[in-house]
């Protein structure tokens, strides 16, 4: 987006009267010559106008007479007065004025003759302002002093001239502001402002030293000025110095102040090797170097090196040496390549030190910095390098430093500090480039030859590819050498990299580097084709890059492909265009409907992701006849656009929608295909998919627009008449498409529509009155026209809807209608609406204030608002005079600040009135007049108003003062019960005397007289008649329950802490939005006011105890504290910096006494304190957030005086602010310096005796892993994403290194058992969940000062711990520290320390903890993708010497089952470390251990089970399972059918459980295979077998889901013991089964999927069975049973499966081989499934479109995947077509009348005619109602009707008709349901669409049921 530059406001010169006065008098001189006198007149006239344009003109023209004064005498005076005049009108303007350039312009003109004379002119002038010594001129003048020196050459030479007194000048005020600085502390803005000028003089000082090199030279020269000159160069020395040294600078003042050192050492000293000398004397810290200054100089810099130099200081001095010296070319002596090579030294020293991101974004910079002048240095050098700078190559020990660097942070959270670090790397490898070449100019050597470069490449390849830095390196390298080289050496990369384009976080690096990749390879490939071969190149290039790509497309699942066409594809075509044909051409040799894996979106969704992403590059153009792009059939499009899975009907939508050109004509084919696509996907439940479709639809109304404009003008021209009959008509088509879409969503608005639907539909009409407009004008499209009045109304009620976001959209898409159909105009209508908004406002139906709020921000537009709120005040007997409405033809500000004001006014009345009677009775409040509903709707309509442009300030003064105290008195009013100890059962356990006497009042007033039922049941008042209450009857309160209101506790507490919320809002909306009191004019509220308020907040945050009431109290003090940091009081802006530090002392002295509020999160405290230092500006020092944190730590630390509770409160408050504000984003990186103190915290901690400061500790805990390893992406908790290298750890977090490992050699000396006793350390779980987080680069030297080498061994230790979660925390925290390549090698180390034989002294937890270490390492690496080939190494001997342990010998049962885990990892097949013929053996080993064991060999079984049993027999199984099932080729063993029995009828049931779920696997993996050893006869009946007699549920429902795997491959023998079964019996018994396992929906659903898959095979086998229809009715009931809506997802799921699979042999069978009425209710049961709310359900039942015949669909669906919205239409179709093909049409339709009246719904009673539907439901007083998200029961009748209407007209003339007795009394029946219904609707309250939206919808829904049944009855008759 190109963002428009701001242009510069032009003003007038404007001089004292009296100066001007002296100029016109003195330019009113005659006696000079012609054109001096035109000169001055010009000028003169300029002086009188006040017009600026006209001042320039002007100004211009006297530039123009100056330049012709060629000839004048340079000494006149009327010719001195006007270049006196031109120098004061510039030294007088504002900066950046149009008119200070327009006379530096007319001054720079003077002829060479005049020029001495306007430099003296213009001197004069600037010493003048010069001299003005006050400090809020300073920045002027700083500023007139820059412009003249921004190519003003007499501005440059008065700098000259005045050198002295300017660089005095700023010294000066420079001075001053250093003074002022320590003086503003608390004043962020003042601060921020000071800094800014403080940034500008050292620019500006800069700026002069620069262009005055001579000048300064020349002073220095000069005896009699050289000494003072001297005193001010060392004075501002001295300033830039105290910038450097004072941390309460911000950064980029420092950074400059040390470029101005530099840049005054070198205009000082010149550059020669003198001034090399000198910056590195300052860098060493040492004077060696210092004796060529000058002695002041000399002496300064040795007063600065003696006081101690603070860390920044040597940082910023290095930049400003690499910014202000000159890098390139040969350098000038021995001490520059000196100072070259000590900027990198003395940045990594200080790079260990670093702890602010921001100072570690400085360091990336200055170092990248630094790289670029070395490669400068080297690059324009024609010589060889240079003996010094050798050392930059690579392998020597500064380029080890700095890629240990580079690895440290390129992992960094800051993007700026990873980009500077790749920048980098690729420098460094220039630099190596450089060094080592024999001819630095020569860029093409080979990186074959080069054995830095191939092992660097190999370490970078063998990362893992979750580290993000590994993406820019290699892309440096390919950028530098070439993708061949790469790709020589890893030919899978292109698939590896997309494999990773389904993350997030790693597809936009992944994508990059893939284009550097195929764009470099192209290049290389196309380099030696210029004979021709470009055919043989480019399907080289195809095969590496797009077929890859199509098959991950085309497999992989939709998520995982979602970023290949936002970050790859588009990059891929603009590389190569021309590869789209070679895609589509591939994809459709695929056949089109293939769906691929479950998931994935199979050929079809990839042909539609390329054609999208080649639409929106321009590759593809407009579609033409039949084929878009000449490229695919319109049919595969539409079959896109309906498609079962979102993002395949996204991409055909986008496709569609999406253009290179925005005013490329939309075609009649692209039209008809938005419609065939919008109907059924309105309805979409998925947030992104409905955002995606909003965002298409912007893009095509958009295109629609433009190509309209363009086609308008185009027609005014076109002469062509067929050409422009043409253009017509495709406007007529366009006006055509935008009203049918307007209509057709308008439709959709009607009560009872989904919220998928209400929200799709508003936002697309929001576009299109954004982009188009609902106007009547005939002359556009006429949009208007389509909106009726009951359109508008249906808008109007979606107001009511339970959804924000439907409320908002409906409240902007009413403001876009035309009025005339809203009907807000009519007075009756409008009086309605606001009665309606003023009886919800009241409501305790939480929701019901928001409706109210909306109702009337859109009434306050309105010009007779006033008049209604009269006639409401009437009605109701109020005596409320609202302000006189505004006069006819007002502006609409006015209109609208006069309806504001009288709405606040008459709500303040009322809230007012109810707070008063809420402070005699709060439970009468609560009941009947919640005062929250007031508040919300107060602040809301205060949110539309312009507060800046008021015109009643007095009335909004008084106004203001009456919220402020109502606000107040609220509170006071409901404080009690919020900052109680238990708000939400109200028992006061306060021992504060106010607040006892408080909620004893309350308690007086709610409590029973001898029962405490108050908090269990809820309290019946008597009613007490209200002022609203008085109306009739017939129009009841909504929240006015009888003659007797019901309270509960819930209610009470709903109404306080939501009125605290309201209060605190409306508070901070006062303080945020009102103009303040200020010293040049009178605002609407007062400082008093704000400070009270502030006060207010305090006590709120600091003593509730509510979450509710504080959290929401944050939100309203985070507006105030945005407005005091931005106020114009400096006492106001100071409230923050003393209200914190109020707050910390008493968190420092508070104890149990303390009005602190001390839970164990300490409730709103850390919420106020964040509120105070997130005010603080993030560009600042952040002196606040630096002081809190450093006494918060100081407290969290442990003490010996806090053993007792009594002083551990202010350790448990300083423990949870401070996980308070690390959690805060807003503090950024502002908090990472305090990481590591903050993490020493919570671990020591842990080692308190008091729970809540260990409670406290790990909630901190846990908040510092998520700040430093991320959010966790993803489910595996030991995921690699969330873990970082030790290097890059210990280098953001030095600190922790020498306390996490005291720490853990502590913890690991108390771990061992050999007492047996339990020994656990309080710290060790935390230390090893840290360190199981971190790993080893390969990256990293031997020699690492910061390895992890030195916990290897304590780890190890921890592993002998009697506690089993601590043995396995230790293995898994081994993993990462041991290197892939070292794995063998510690693997074997580990094996030897187990003992040889058995014996007494064995510790079996040694052993255990070393087997799991052994186990963990075994499986990391197999799974590692970079793991060495296996060689001899040990394993196998140290296996076998200690092979005793999987015996009998060893007693222990848990070191068996651990050391059988380890023989299965290297038995398996994946790769072992060991040999081929090792494993073989050690096969046989595991055999031979596994025939004589307790599984095969059972003894007696024990009394009591022996610790780990079923761990160990677990472990045994897995050989057996692995010998037996998963591998039996590699076992070799004929003993594989008897072990999977011996585990099928193992008596323990998690063996069996283990064994099915293994065969379950395999048979789903491979399918059943003919020679399969374990599937022989016997294991056929074993199977069926286990199925009769199983009595665990999890193994018979396992048993099951076998047998279906293999049924499904065709019928099986059951087999009971040695007796062959029935099928009858078969069925008879699975029916049984499924009847009564519905405790378990596993077993129920996989019982009832094998009896189904039974059934489909018996009526395929034999359809004409005739008694099918009797034996399989009671399967089919308990199918229809599962599908009704309070079934359990899982159960729904398997129905859809068990119907999908159905629908072919049962639901469409010509044989209706189940009878009418059974399949007529399976087709109602999958019709429901497609109507359930939960969308994998309905997903699921739609895919039985695919089994339908041809023959019953339309082309568009058949055998393709569509959506679910789609399915159902079609279902009904497809029945309807069946009723007819069976000739049972009359019988179908009165069964599918009954669905139309929904008599077997959930049986929604009408109420009974004179029954008033009950609208008291305050029992549940958060319930909204039926939430409608998907099912739509209107729409649904309605298609239901559809379908019946057009079966009946169609049905054959002679078919017999229906029983005429059946329709009658369905008539009677729908009649009167009708008119019950009728009457109950007639009974409702003025407007139920807003006092009770969910009754009426009902009621309206059952009574067009009813109507429309009578339509299809009479009909049929």
């Amino acid at each position: 987006m190109v963002v428009k530059k701001k242009a510069a406001k032009v003003e007038a010169v404007v001089l004292d009267g009296d100066e001007l006065s002296t100029l016109l008098a003195s330019l009113s001189i005659n006696g000079a010559e012609d054109g001096v006198q035109s000169l001055a007149q010009t000028l003169r006239s300029c002086l009188e106008l006040e017009d600026p344009v006209q001042q320039i003109q002007l100004v211009k023209t006297a530039g123009a007479q100056l330049e012709a004064l060629t000839e004048v005498e340079p000494d006149g005076p009327l010719l001195g007065a006007c270049l006196h005049t031109l120098a004061l009108v510039y030294t007088s303007l504002k900066p950046k004025n149009p008119l200070r350039r327009a006379t530096a312009s007319a001054l720079g003109s003077v002829p060479a003759s005049l020029a001495d004379r306007a430099v003296a002119s213009l001197s004069s002038c600037l010493s003048d302002c010069l001299s003005d010594p006050g400090q809020d001129q300073f920045t002027r003048n700083v500023d007139l002093i820059s412009s003249c020196l921004d190519g003003f050459l007499v501005g440059e030479k008065c700098i000259n001239k005045l050198l002295p007194e300017v660089l005095q000048f700023l010294h000066t005020g420079l001075s001053q502001s250093l003074h002022q600085n320590s003086d503003l502390a608390g004043r962020h803005v003042a601060q921020a402002r000071l800094m800014d000028s403080c940034l500008a003089a050292v620019k500006t000082c800069m700026l002069v030293m620069q262009r005055s090199q001579d000048a300064v030279g020349a002073l220095l020269q000069r005896e009699k000025d050289k000494r003072r000159f001297e005193e001010t160069l060392s004075s501002l020395f001295d300033c830039y110095m105290h910038i450097l040294t004072d941390e309460e600078f911000v950064q980029s003042v420092q950074s400059t102040a040390g470029m101005a050192v530099v840049l005054l050492i070198r205009s000082i000293m010149g550059s020669g090797d003198e001034v090399a000398s000198v910056v590195c004397g300052l860098l060493r810290g040492c004077t060696e170097g210092l004796d060529l200054a000058p002695l002041w100089l000399k002496r300064r810099c040795e007063d600065i090196l003696t006081r101690g130099r603070p860390p920044g200081l040597s940082l910023y001095l290095c930049h400003g040496a690499l910014a202000m010296l000159s890098w390139k070319g040969a350098l000038p002596g021995p001490q520059w390549e000196q100072l070259l090579l000590l900027v990198p030294h003395t940045l990594l020293e200080l790079d260990v030190s670093v702890k602010e991101s921001s100072t570690a974004m400085v360091v990336a910079r200055v170092l990248n910095l630094w790289s670029g002048a070395a490669v400068d240095c080297l690059q324009s050098g024609t010589q060889s390098c240079p003996e010094a700078l050798q050392c930059l190559r690579g392998g020597s020990e500064l380029q080890q430093r700095l890629l240990e660097h580079v690895y440290s942070h390129w992992e960094h959270p800051l993007d700026g500090v990873r980009h500077q670090t790749r920048s980098l790397f690729k420098n460094l490898l220039v630099l190596h480039r450089l060094t080592s070449a024999s001819d630095p100019t020569d860029s093409k050597q080979d990186p074959r030859t080069d054995p830095y470069i191939t092992s660097l490449t190999q370490s970078l390849l063998g990362l893992e590819w979750h580290m993000r830095g590994k993406y820019g390196s290699l892309s440096c390298l390919v950028e530098l050498h070439g993708a061949k080289f790469i790709l020589e050496m890893q030919p899978q990369l292109p698939s590896s990299l997309l494999g990773l384009m389904g993350d997030q976080t790693l597809a936009p690096y992944a994508s990059d580097l893939l284009e550097r990749l195929f764009v470099s390879h192209k290049a290389q490939l196309c380099c030696p084709s210029e004979e021709g071969h470009t055919e043989d190149w480019m399907h080289q290039w195809h095969v590496t890059w797009v077929t890859p790509l199509l098959q991950v497309l085309c497999s992989a699942r939709l998520d995982q492909t979602t970023y290949i066409l936002d970050y790859f594809l588009p990059k891929l075509l603009r590389c190569s265009p021309s590869s789209l044909s070679h895609m589509v051409q591939a994809l459709q040799d695929m056949p089109p409907s293939s769906s691929g894996p479950t998931g994935s979106r199979g050929a079809l969704g990839a042909l539609m992701t390329c054609l999208r992403a080649a639409r929106a590059q321009g590759v593809v153009a407009s579609s033409e006849e039949g084929f878009w792009g000449g490229l695919v059939p319109l049919c595969l499009l539409r079959q896109a656009l309906v498609h079962k899975h979102d993002q395949v009907r996204m991409d055909a939508l986008g496709l569609v929608c999406e253009s290179h050109r925005s005013t490329e004509t939309l075609t009649s084919q692209e039209i008809e295909l938005i419609q065939h696509f919008l109907p059924p996907n309105l309805n979409s439940q998925t947030p992104g998919v409905r955002q995606q479709t909003v965002s298409l639809f912007k893009k095509l109304l958009c295109r629609v627009k433009d190509s309209a404009q363009f086609l308008q003008k185009k027609l005014g021209q076109e002469k062509n008449q067929e050409q422009k009959d043409q253009d017509q008509e495709t406007l007529r088509s366009y006006k055509e498409f935008l009203r049918w879409m307007s209509a057709m969503l308008l439709d959709m608005l009607l009560p009872g529509a989904s919220f998928s639907k209400c929200i799709m539909s508003l936002h697309l009409l929001c576009l299109i009155g954004d982009i188009f407009n609902f106007a009547t004008d005939p002359n556009v499209f006429a949009l208007g026209d389509v909106v009726t009045s009951e359109h508008a109304r249906n808008v109007l009620y979606c107001i009511a809807s339970n959804f924000l976001e439907v409320k908002q959209l409906a409240s902007t898409l009413l403001r876009q209608l035309p009025p005339s159909t809203v009907g807000l105009k009519a007075a009756d209508w409008k009086c309605d609406v606001l009665q309606a908004a003023l009886d919800l406002s009241t409501s305790t139906k939480p929701f019901d204030s928001v409706t109210a709020a909306h109702l009337l921000n859109l009434l306050i537009h309105e010009l007779d608002l006033g008049q209604a709120l009269r006639l409401c005040a009437q009605r109701r007997a109020l005596d409320v005079q609202p302000p006189p409405s505004p006069p006819p033809g007002a502006a609409h500000d006015l209109v609208l600040e006069l309806n504001t004001l009288a709405v606040i006014r008459f709500l303040l009345h009322r809230l007012q009135s109810e707070v008063m009677r809420a402070e005699s009775s709060l439970l009468q409040a609560a009941a009947s007049f919640p005062l929250y509903g007031r508040a919300h709707c107060i602040t809301a309509v205060l949110q539309q108003l312009h507060t800046e442009r008021l015109k009643e300030s007095e009335q909004w003064r008084t106004l203001v003062s009456e919220l402020i105290t109502v606000c107040y008195r609220m509170s006071d009013v409901v404080a009690p019960v919020v900052q109680s100890s238990s708000p939400e059962g109200l028992i006061p356990m306060d021992t504060d005397s106010e607040a006892s006497a408080g909620l004893q009042k309350i308690l007086l007033e709610i409590q029973p007289r001898d029962t405490n039922d108050f908090f269990t049941s809820a309290r019946e008042l008597e009613a007490e008649p209200s002022e609203e209450q008085t109306e009739n009857a017939g129009n009841p309160s909504p929240d006015a329950g009888g003659e007797r209101d019901h309270v509960t506790a819930q209610m009470v507490l709903v109404c306080c802490w939501r009125s605290m919320k309201e209060v605190s809002m409306l508070l901070g909306q006062l303080c945020q939005s009102l103009p303040q009191d200020g010293a040049s004019r009178r605002g609407l509220i007062t400082e008093e006011q704000v400070e009270g308020v502030g006060l207010y907040f305090r006590q709120q945050l600091l003593q509730s105890r509510h979450r509710g009431a504080f959290e929401l109290a944050y939100v309203g003090f985070v507006r105030l504290t945005d407005t005091l940091c931005r106020s114009g009081s400096q006492a106001l802006q100071r409230l923050p910096s003393r209200w914190l530090s109020e707050v910390l002392e008493e968190v420092k002295s508070s104890d149990p006494s303390s009005k602190l509020c001390a839970t164990r999160r300490s409730a709103g405290i850390p919420f106020y304190i964040q509120a105070l230092l997130s005010s603080e500006p993030k560009s600042s020092s952040c002196s606040l957030l630096k002081m809190t944190m450093r006494e918060l730590i100081a407290l969290a630390s442990p003490a010996s005086d806090r053993d007792s509770e009594r002083h551990s409160v202010p350790q448990v408050h300083a423990l949870n602010i401070l996980r308070a504000l690390y959690r805060d984003t807003r503090l950024g990186e502002n908090v990472v310096p305090f990481v590591s103190d903050g993490m020493q915290a919570a671990v020591l901690g842990f080692t308190s005796p008091l729970w809540a400061v260990r409670n406290s500790s790990t909630l901190l805990f846990s908040t510092l892993i998520t700040r430093i390893f991320g959010v966790k992406k993803g489910k595996d908790e030991h995921s690699k994403k969330n873990r970082m290298t030790g290097r890059e750890f210990f280098t953001r977090f030095p600190a922790l290194y020498p306390f996490l490992l005291t720490q853990l050699e502590e913890a690991a000396a108390s771990v061992e058992s050999d007492s047996g006793q339990v020994k656990l350390h309080p710290s060790l779980f935390l230390l090893l969940l840290v360190l199981s987080r971190l790993y080893p680069s390969p990256m990293d030297g031997s020699s690492s000062p910061l390895g992890l080498a030195p916990f290897t061994p304590f780890i190890i230790r921890c592993g002998r711990s009697a506690v089993y979660r601590t043995r396995e925390m230790a293995a898994r925290a081994l993993v990462p520290f041991v290197l892939v390549t070292r794995v063998p090698s510690t693997v074997c180390d580990l094996l030897r320390e187990l003992p040889p034989a058995p014996g007494p002294e064995i510790q079996h937890n040694h052993i255990h903890g070393t087997l799991l270490q052994v186990l963990f390492l075994l499986r990391s690496f197999q799974s590692d993708s970079h793991r060495p080939l296996p060689s001899a190494n040990g394993i196998s001997t140290a296996l076998h010497r200690c092979l005793w342990i999987a015996s009998r010998e060893n007693s222990c049962l848990v070191t068996r089952g651990a050391f059988l885990d380890v023989l299965v990892s290297l038995c398996g097949p994946k790769i072992s470390v060991l040999e081929n013929t090792e494993v073989t053996a050690l096969r046989q080993e595991a055999l031979a251990v596994l025939l004589v064991s307790e599984l095969l060999v059972p003894g007696p079984p024990p009394a009591v089970p022996a610790p780990g049993t079923t761990q160990y027999l677990l472990s045994l199984s897995r050989v057996a399972l692995s010998a037996s099932v998963e591998h039996p080729e590699l076992w070799d063993t004929q003993r594989a059918p008897q072990l999977l029995q011996h585990l099928l009828k193992c008596p323990c049931y998690e063996v069996r459980a283990l064994a099915l779920d293994t065969l379950l696997k395999r048979l789903r993996r491979g399918g059943v295979a003919g020679g399969a050893q374990w599937l022989q006869q016997t294991t056929l009946s074993h199977l069926t077998g286990r199925v009769l007699h199983e009595t665990h549920p999890h193994c018979l429902s396992k048993a099951l889901e076998v047998l279906c795997a293999l049924c499904s491959t065709g019928p099986i023998l059951w087999w009971d013991g040695s007796r062959l079964m029935s099928q009858d019996e078969v069925h008879g018994r699975l029916l049984s089964l499924a009847q009564t396992s519905a405790h378990s929906v596993e077993l129920h659903c996989a019982a009832l999927t094998l009896l189904s898959l039974l059934v489909a095979q018996h009526v395929t086998s034999d359809p004409q069975d005739g008694d099918a229809a009797s034996r399989f009715s009671e399967w089919a009931t308990l199918v229809c049973s599962c599908c009704s809506e309070e079934q359990p997802a899982e159960v729904k799921v398997m129905a859809s499966k068990v119907l999908v699979q159905s629908t072919a042999p049962v639901l469409t069978s010509p044989c209706l081989p189940l009878g009418l009425d059974s399949t007529v209710s399976l087709w109602r049961s999958l019709v429901a499934l497609l109507q359930d709310e939960d969308q994998e359900v309905r997903d699921a039942a739609a895919d039985f479109i695919r089994f339908v015949p041809a023959s019953l669909l339309s082309p568009d669906v058949s055998g393709s995947s569509v959506c679910p919205p789609l399915a159902l239409d079609a279902a009904v179709g497809v029945l309807c077509r069946l009723l007819q093909q069976w000739e049972r049409v009359s019988e179908g339709v009165l069964s599918l009348t009954e669905w139309l009246m929904g008599n077997r719904e959930a049986n929604q009673e009408v109420n009974e005619p004179g029954e008033a539907p009950s609208l008291d439901d305050d029992d549940f007083l958060f319930e909204k109602g039926e939430l409608n998200l998907w099912a739509e029961p209107v729409q649904w009748v309605r298609l239901l009707h559809k379908h019946l209407r057009a079966v009946v007209q169609n049905r054959d003339p002679g078919s017999p008709g229906p029983d005429p007795s059946c329709v009658r009394a369905l008539s009677e029946q729908a009649q009167t349901q009708s008119e019950a219904a009728l009457k109950c609707l007639m009974s409702l309250p003025s407007l139920p669409q807003f006092i009770c939206p969910m009754e009426h919808a009902r009621l309206a829904l059952k009574h067009d049921r009813a109507q429309l049944a009578l339509d299809v009855l009479h009909a049929l008759r």
